[in-house]
């Protein structure tokens, strides 16, 4: 597919990161109504929902979309999605009295959790990646469920061997790691127990102009900041075609549960791309330490083979970032830590 030179604005941005592909219209006409997206108020959700609800609407399918957040009163995602054609709904998964507002659903995608902030309130943490899994497993028993996990299960891996699979041991680091494999775990077991067709899905680092590891080195690089290079090495995906994947991936449901690792199937250096970064941004590169043999790494390749490659490459993104950067386009402010290697986030 083309790819176009430079995004202008956050609505072209949004627009870009909530187009659906051929493929997703396909499949988006064998859902039944409603879907629902629980944690949809966070960094990828919002795209996403409006993806199902333009995908839905191309396919010609009388299909609802439900975003379910801890929206507060003056969120301004929920009327940004309420403006497109999502509806929305608050609720807290903690609170046992608003378990029951939840409507009924047959697919449903759940994206909440907390990694941020962990090192301070980690109780905090494994409630909302633990204890809040366990009460959605147990609202949705009858329903195919989409739930998102991440890489940070895995321990670090030898670059040299692509990364971590989806057979490999998880003994991560940290809090937050540790919890989210509580979280795998007690979806795992409501699927085994209920028969809940689940697909867990380990994000390996999204990225878009306002966010991303992408965003992190490119801001340092025209910052004239030092990157740390001891994690040297990192996979990413671009947040529309991991929107794109998410949606698509109900077909992978089944109980047992399945387990895919979403990034695009390339390991990319730091290095490397703090060098293009000083190319398109005018300003030499700085980098401090050198690189150790592993980092954290998946291999995507099982889910690329199954549901196809995603469909923007690095080059686009490394340019849009670049681009955005330079004009100090809006970001949310909030770093990936890229660079933790000890779990404490």
């Amino acid at each position: 597919m083309s790819h176009t030179d430079y995004i202008k604005s956050q609505e072209e941005l949004d627009l870009l990161l909530s187009r659906p592909s051929a493929q997703l219209l396909e499949s988006i006409r064998r859902f039944s109504s409603p879907l629902v997206i629980v944690g949809a108020g966070g960094k990828i959700g919002p795209t996403l929902a409006v993806m199902a609800r333009r995908a839905a609407d191309a396919a010609g399918c009388a299909l609802e979309v439900i975003a379910v957040s801890r929206f507060d009163a003056t969120a301004p995602a929920r009327a940004w999605l309420e403006q497109r054609g999502v509806s929305t709904l608050c609720c807290d998964l903690l609170r046992a009295d608003s378990i029951g507002q939840l409507p009924e659903s047959e697919n449903v995608i759940y994206l909440a959790g907390q990694k941020f902030g962990t090192g301070k309130s980690p109780a905090a943490t494994w409630a909302v990646n633990v204890v809040a899994s366990a009460r959605l497993a147990e609202r949705y028993a009858g329903a195919r469920l989409v739930a998102l996990s991440t890489a940070n299960v895995y321990a670090l891996s030898e670059v040299a061997k692509g990364g971590s699979v989806e057979s490999d041991p998880l003994t991560p680091l940290g809090e937050y790691a540790n919890s989210t494999v509580g979280r795998e775990r007690v979806l795992e077991f409501f699927s085994l127990r209920d028969g809940i067709p689940l697909t867990l899905l380990r994000l390996c680092y999204a990225v878009e102009l306002r966010y991303g590891v992408l965003l992190d080195i490119a801001q340092k690089v025209h910052g004239g900041k030092s990157i740390d290079l001891a994690n040297g090495y990192f996979n990413c995906i671009w947040q529309g075609d991991a929107n794109d994947l998410i949606l698509r991936s109900f077909s992978l449901a089944h109980c047992p549960p399945t387990i895919w690792n979403l990034c695009r199937p390339e390991v990319f250096s730091v290095r490397s791309v703090g060098e293009q970064f000083g190319e398109l941004l005018g300003r030499p590169p700085r980098f401090a330490g050198s690189e150790n043999p592993n980092a954290l790494l998946c291999n995507s390749r099982p889910l690329c083979d199954k549901l196809g490659e995603p469909s923007i490459p690095l080059a686009p993104m490394l340019r849009w970032i670049a681009d955005w950067v330079r004009r100090d386009g809006c970001t949310w402010g909030k770093p990936t830590g890229f660079e933790v290697r000890d779990g404490k986030y």
